[in-house]
């Protein structure tokens, strides 16, 4: 099954204070990823990646869109 992209990624409010929350250095875990029902769009456009631990850390395309969004 081949994942459809839109040519153009725009990120949700909860999406970008995700990727902020990252870049400060929280903790989120799959278990709480879920719970929070945290957009698997952030994971499939590569601005989030799963630690060997299941922790996720934002990817260096993540950081360059919240700053992208600061300015």
């Amino acid at each position: 099954m081949t994942t459809y992209h839109a040519l153009h990624f725009d990120p949700t409010v909860d999406e970008i204070e995700t990727l902020k929350q990252l870049e400060m250095g929280q903790t989120i875990t799959t278990p709480d990823a879920l719970k929070e029902h945290l957009s698997g769009r952030l994971l499939e456009w590569g601005l989030i990646s799963k630690k060997a631990d299941g922790e996720m850390a934002i990817t260096p395309q993540g950081r360059q869109l919240i700053r992208r969004q600061d300015n």
